[in-house]
Parts: structure tokens; sequence; C-alpha cells
């Protein structure tokens, strides 16, 4: 199983312009949707609607069935597949599996690239982001949430902190170091999405249903999907061969840590962490904490290094 993990670090460190122009190979590719439920909804009004400009009112009863909380997931197999498993890429919060996609600059991104190196890639909008779509408020009774365009700049370490975002860009305020394409950050928050806080057992019922259907499988997640991630691996750990962990925002549950044990494990964090106070912390405990085995890894890092989602 480490030689699964460590295959995939290789293909996460080849050189992007190695491949630039060159064609994929598919041997498939398709989408599909996994999980989700039907409820039912009763006691509306019936209402009339104008579905377009000019158009005939139509009369619309919203009570009955409905299908809600399933999952999109699009898949790209490569001709000459190396991989042994297939690898799931999960998205962070407020956020779709377009994260993977092409950057913001205009590169290609890790979807392409481990393509490339020959691993089956499922890339998913996970429930309530993007092609999944939304539930009626009957369902989901809490309001969406929505980043303003500095608060990624700023929360993220692009930029220095607060206030280090400007609508000129000639006064942002930019990490030291730092190697996000600064003008290319606009593009960037074209990609936010509304996200709830109260849907995570929707999200991680989907992402449990994925895994049922595609694994045994590897696991790439990204911040608010940490918790997903490893809660979906504590409760099928038969079927998760290796985990990258990009800056996990948040953990599974620590009381099942040891169902991690035997599951070779890897936490990334990016440009800047110890600058932030949750990255002194983190790096003031790896300092003086023996890392003696995958399970004390994942134990040491949730305890020690948490961050927003």
């Amino acid at each position: 199983m480490r030689k699964t993990l460590f295959s995939i670090l290789l293909s996460a460190a080849a050189i992007q312009s190695t491949f630039a122009g060159e064609p994929i190979t598919l041997r498939d590719m398709g989408s599909f949707h996994v999980g989700g439920r039907v409820v039912e909804i009763s006691g509306k009004p019936v209402k009339e609607l104008v579905f377009g400009a000019g158009g005939v009112p139509a009369k619309v009863d919203p009570n009955g069935l409905y299908q809600v909380e399933q999952m999109y997931v699009q898949y790209f197999l490569p001709q000459n597949r190396k991989g042994k498993y297939p690898l799931l890429m999960w998205h962070g919060g407020g956020l779709t599996g377009a994260t993977y996609e092409t950057t913001p600059d205009g590169r290609e991104g890790w979807l392409n690239l481990f393509i490339r190196k020959g691993w089956d890639v499922y890339n998913s909008d996970a429930v309530e982001r993007g092609r999944s779509g939304f539930a009626p408020p009957d369902v989901w009774n809490s309001e969406p949430n929505f980043l303003t365009t500095a608060n990624p700049f700023e929360r993220f370490r692009i930029g220095q902190g607060l206030g280090s975002w400007n609508a000129d860009p000639a006064k942002m305020k930019v990490n030291v170091g730092s190697q996000f394409p600064v003008e290319a950050y606009d593009n960037f928050t074209k990609q936010i999405v509304p996200r709830w806080t109260t849907t995570d057992q929707a999200i991680i019922a989907a992402y449990t249903a994925l895994v049922d259907k595609i694994c045994p499988c590897v696991l790439l997640f990204h911040s608010q999907a940490g918790g997903f991630g490893f809660t979906v691996a504590q409760a099928r750990p038969d079927k998760i061969k290796a985990i990258v962990a990009v800056e996990p925002a948040v953990a599974g549950d620590k009381a099942q840590a040891g169902r991690l044990k035997n599951i070779p494990t890897l936490v990334v964090y990016g440009d800047t962490f110890r600058s932030t106070p949750a990255g002194q912390k983190c790096a003031r405990s790896a300092s003086t904490t023996p890392r003696r085995s995958v399970l004390q890894v994942a134990v040491w890092t949730w305890l020690t290094c948490p961050r927003p989602a």
C-alpha cells in the first residue's frame, strides 16, 4: 500500500510542461449521480408562474416527491492505465470539482496530470454544490453561505490576513513567496459557489455511496473534505488503500482513529501555513512529537493542526 502512496507522490510531482499539448487518450469517460434520497413536501399552496418572458402562466403544484442530496461524479479512465486503484478527488468548502480542473491562470490541473500519469480519476461535486444541485428550502431550512471577494484572499493565506485584499491589484498585500497566480485571482473567485453548514451528513452519505460503488480506491481530499474523507475512511477502512489530505480542515471521529492504522496517509500543508496561529502550534508540536506510525500522524494532525474550512 505504501507503494501506492509513493506512486501518487510521483504523479503529483510531474512537471506540467512535459505534457503540455500532448493528447490525452481515454478508454472511457462519463458521469453519473450517486446517493440521495426521496422526500415528500405537502401542504404548500399551488402557484402560478411564468417561466419565460412573454410566456403563458402555468399552475405549479409544489406538493409531491422530490429527489434530493444526490452527488454528481465525472470520471476519466486513461487508455494506458498505470495506477493500481481509482483516485477519488474531493474538493473543499464553497468549491466544486472545478478545483482539480484547469487552474485559474490556465494551466493543467491535478485532474489532467493524474490522468496523464495513468490514474483512473473520479472527480465529484459534493452534495449541494455545482452539478449535484440543491434541495428546496423545505428540506434544507438553513440559509446558504456566500463568500465575499476578499474572503479567500485573506483567509487562504494568499494575502497577509485581514485587510490585505484590495480592488486595486497594485494595493494587494500578497504573502511573500506565495506561489498563487495572483493575477488570476478573479478567475478563482468565479469558482466559488454557495455552501450550507447543515448538510454534512448528506455529503458523507453520498461520498460513502461513491466509495461503495467504485472502491477499493485512493482518496485525495482538500480542506472541508478532510472531515468527510477521514469519516468515510473510518467507515470503510477495507476499501481505502491510501489517503492524501491537502490541508484537511477537520477530522473524523478521533475515537475511531485506529481504524485508519493500515491506510498510508500523507497530510500536506501549503505556503505560509506556519505563519498562522494554527501553523505555529502545528510546528511546535511537530518538533516535539515523534511520528512512529501512520496512525500517530493522523491523530497528531487532528489534535494540533486545525484550520478554517
